[in-house]
């Protein structure tokens, strides 16, 4: 018995991959975030469900990994993959209170996949992903690293945008971008990826800091290589150029 920290994929289960499936077959307890339980509705009908609402994370965890030392076999849940920005790491955190317990984390498609996919191929080459959201990171450090990623010309893909209280911060970070990027840089933005309503939208960086972001929206900035084929978003690696 032990613990899966199980990635759903960015959607509703179209992109749950092999082994993500599996291991919910195989659990009797599933535990996570109310919405992400209800992507699951009327599939693995031999768990049993724990929930929980919206920043409750280490209740979550605490409830899996007890469950787990108990002789559960759990799968705790998150969307994308587990590892990023996941519950994966949280978990580790988490068991150190209790007896030794075997975790397994099952990797899924996080949205910097899951929305390039939409766009065409943004992420192509050399990429940074970064959470605009301060709840557990400062601002003056997003913006430290929102500086040092643009002067490496990293294609950006930016996670939690914006929401109700954080308004602002995707115009704030491309005013912080606009300092060493070009205006007409191009951009890109998904909003629910994989879901009902899904939709895929390109602009240019003086255009991006208008766009009415929420934390169902994944960013996309290019890179200076970064061009608009066919209306989609595309970032060369480099094979043609390489004279081959």
């Amino acid at each position: 018995m032990g613990l899966t920290v199980v990635g759903l994929g960015p959607g509703g289960g179209a992109d749950l991959t092999g082994r993500a499936r599996a291991a919910l077959e195989q659990c009797d307890l599933i535990v996570g975030y109310t919405t992400y339980l209800s992507l699951l509705e009327g599939q693995f009908p031999q768990a049993e469900r724990f929930k929980t609402g919206m920043r409750r994370e280490v209740e979550r965890c605490r409830a899996a990994v007890e469950a787990a030392v108990s002789g559960r076999e759990v799968a705790l849940v998150c969307s994308g993959d587990a590892g990023v920005y996941g519950m994966a790491g949280l978990a580790f955190e988490v068991a150190r209170e209790f007896p030794p317990v075997d975790i397994e984390v099952v990797p899924g498609i996080t949205a910097a996949c899951g929305g390039a996919a939409v766009l065409g191929a943004p992420l192509t080459h050399d990429f940074a992903v970064i959470s605009l959201s301060d709840l557990m990171t400062p601002w003056e450090k997003i913006e430290k690293r929102l500086a040092a990623a643009t002067q490496a010309d990293f294609v950006l893909c930016l996670y939690n945008p914006a929401s109700k209280s954080r308004p602002d911060y995707l115009r704030r970070a491309c005013a912080i971008l606009l300092r060493e990027k070009e205006a007409d840089t191009v951009c890109g933005y998904v909003r629910n990826i994989g879901r009902p309503g899904e939709e895929g939208h390109t602009c240019t960086l003086a255009e991006l800091g208008s766009v009415e972001a929420d934390m169902f929206t994944t960013v996309f900035v290019g890179n200076s290589q970064t061009v608009l084929l066919n209306g989609k978003m595309v970032t060369p690696r480099g094979y043609l150029q390489r004279g081959e």
